[in-house]
């Protein structure tokens, strides 16, 4: 099975408003990443788009920088292609499902629907599992931020706010948590 994780960049928080200002993909084939079919995209936002001056300072992109990028729906098109083969793989898919699934609407594609795979929900369950294993582990939920959740699990830190880099970060994050978790099916990863 094809993971195709991806994070996205918006201009903001809001889903119904905000713009997404870049994709980064990468797949895991037979895990193992596969940075050499990795994709990567600056979005133009619609004319009516703002961008959140606070969303500047997470990922620096300008509006300067945006103008000249692909329209959304050329960039959908290649994230699309790339959905259709296998399951889609995010660090925090209540945000960026949202943002993919009314980009979709926004340019009257169809969304593919793939099943989605949540880093956020296998650090919950890797924290159950823990204290099923050892009742004397900490009772605490696990910190679902993708920089302290990757340090939690002995990975080093990489610059933030990216989406190549935050994807492929949400990749390696995966690959210790489906070890961890002893996933072998689909199933026991949602």
């Amino acid at each position: 099975m094809t993971y195709w994780a991806l994070d996205l960049e918006t201009g903001g928080l809001d889903a119904r408003v905000d713009p997404i200002l870049s994709v980064g993909m990468v797949p895991i084939r037979d895990g193992v990443i596969r940075l050499g079919e990795s994709y990567a995209s600056l979005v133009r936002p619609g004319a009516a788009a703002e961008i959140d001056p606070a969303s500047i300072s997470a990922h620096q992109l300008l509006p300067g920088e945006v103008r000249s990028a692909p329209p959304l729906e050329d960039v959908l098109f290649e994230i699309d292609r790339r959905l259709r083969e296998g399951v889609l793989l995010v660090h925090q898919a209540a945000i960026d499902v949202r943002f993919l699934k009314r980009a979709y609407r926004t340019t009257q594609l169809r969304y593919p629907g793939p099943p989605v795979v949540d880093t956020v929900t296998l650090l919950v369950k890797a924290a159950k599992r823990a204290r099923f294993v050892d009742p004397a582990a900490p009772e605490h939920e696990p910190d679902l931020n993708l920089v302290v959740a990757r340090r939690a699990n002995g990975l080093p830190d990489y610059a933030q706010h990216d989406a190549l880099t935050d994807a492929i970060s949400a990749a390696e994050l995966f690959l210790v948590l489906r070890r961890k978790l002893a996933a072998k099916t689909l199933r026991d990863l949602r």
